[in-house]
């Protein structure tokens, strides 16, 4: 047997019937579809709402570029929602915008920059046919023209006040109710998780909720590893 699915079974096993359920509601919602990229975020307060909004809407992957400002959500606003999810950052660099966009773009998402300076189209307009990665930047200045320079398409949410942009946090939630709705309702589009991911992604949540799942985790794999041998 295939180990991770083994260690699935072998989780599930220590944990309680109500849990396991939710964990195999909830991931039938996950998508890789659609993917949110932060660039520099530093207020904790926002940095946490942006965690709590991917997860209510169920996109699973979050990349965070750190070129100037560290990423650090506050607990208490995210609700424990950081870990549900898959949190990519980028930091290794002094300019890490370029590392990650160019990954993304290699496993096949279309960088759109959210942004109210450019009249390419509005967030209900954006087509859906290809994975989608909405890149947002700093609550102060923006997107950097770096990133700017590396999207492939741009978007504005509507507005028809005095104000010129939302606050990050709204601005990402709008964005994915938009985005997510409509993306639910296209028969079209395979948005679904694959069974492989499905399965490493339980793995990860039953993990958090494991009491000393490090020492299970080792001892499920050296009876593993016996078994096969």
């Amino acid at each position: 047997m295939e180990r991770e699915k083994w260690l699935l079974e072998k989780f599930y096993e220590h944990i309680s019937e109500n849990k396991k359920g939710k964990f195999d509601a909830i991931i039938q919602d996950r998508t890789r579809h659609v993917t949110v990229v932060l660039e520099n975020i530093f207020q904790p307060h926002n940095a946490a709402a942006v965690l709590r909004s991917c997860d209510c809407f169920g996109v699973q992957d979050v990349h965070v570029i750190e070129n100037s400002n560290e990423y650090t959500p506050n607990k208490e606003i995210d609700m424990g929602s950081s870990k549900w999810l898959n949190i990519n950052h980028y930091s290794e660099k002094e300019e890490n915008t370029v590392n990650c966009l160019n990954a993304l773009k290699a496993k096949g998402y279309k960088i759109v920059a959210t942004t109210p300076h450019t009249s390419d189209c509005l967030i209900e307009e954006l087509p859906l046919d290809q994975p989608v990665a909405l890149l947002f930047g700093t609550e102060a200045t923006g997107l950097t023209a770096t990133a700017m320079e590396h999207a492939d398409a741009f978007v504005k949410l509507p507005m028809y006040g005095f104000t010129e942009s939302y606050n990050i946090s709204v601005s990402v939630a709008l964005a994915l109710f938009s985005v997510t709705e409509r993306m639910r309702k296209d028969e079209t589009i395979d948005w679904s998780l694959t069974e492989a991911d499905q399965r490493a992604i339980k793995l990860q949540w039953a993990k958090k909720v494991v009491k000393h799942s490090g020492k299970v985790e080792k001892i499920l794999n050296e009876r593993f590893e016996k078994d096969e041998n």
